[in-house]
């Protein structure tokens, strides 16, 4: 009986361990695909995941270039939020973490908001800031978990695949610090109007967009 029980058990936790490991959408016609294909598809898809079709992304990013004319310290605050957003976007494909979307979708759009009021608010960056990017990027590793689940991923080459998207999202988000750095900060941060002119219209702006979204997403 007690053989039966343990054989009940095993069989029992294979189940489980299965259903979390095939979590993701399978991509079967990438599994016949040489890795190098597989990389290339997965980069562009992570990088055109944010240029041109994550306007939200694209807003959150701009908001995070707004508080300092630092470089180094804007390109830390993308990274956290990289790091973050790969760790729930590996755990959420593998079914560890499984929030809805209709929950998720309203959540990023009001970290948006947030990040754009604290502009309007904070004449400088806070050390929380960088904690406070990693905890958001968590929350919209899961968006992005629930995008890339519609094309799936290859069973033969899951980490790849996933490294290969957030590389593209990355490259993506460091092409849009840069472009808001030189065409904006450079140009005008030494103004006395800098603020006034520039950091508070475009933090209204975007915190309007973003209250928008969160009403239309509830």
């Amino acid at each position: 009986m007690r053989q039966y029980q343990r054989q009940l058990i095993l069989l029992m936790c294979f189940l489980l361990l299965s259903k979390v490991l095939s979590a993701h959408t399978i991509n079967y016609q990438l599994e016949q695909s040489p890795i190098h294909s597989v990389v290339w598809y997965y980069l562009k898809l992570g990088f055109q995941h944010i240029i041109p079709l994550g306007l939200d992304h694209i807003l959150f990013i701009i908001c995070l270039c707004l508080l300092t004319n630092k470089l180094k310290i804007i390109l830390w605050q993308a990274t956290a939020f990289t790091v973050a957003h790969t760790i729930t976007l590996i755990l959420t494909m593998k079914g560890l973490v499984m929030v809805s979307s209709s929950l998720i979708e309203p959540i990023i759009a009001l970290s948006i908001a947030f990040i754009a009021i604290e502009n309007i608010f904070f004449k400088e960056l806070k050390v929380w800031r960088i904690l406070l990017v990693f905890f958001f990027g968590l929350i919209h590793g899961m968006g992005f978990a629930a995008a890339l689940n519609e094309l799936g991923l290859p069973r033969n080459a899951f980490y790849t695949s996933l490294i290969s998207f957030n590389v593209g999202v990355e490259l993506a988000q460091v092409s849009i610090v840069l472009i808001i750095f030189f065409s904006i900060i450079k140009t005008f941060e030494q103004k006395i109007w800098y603020r006034l002119r520039v950091v508070y219209p475009i933090s209204i702006c975007i915190a309007c967009v973003a209250f928008y979204w969160t009403f239309t997403r509830i």
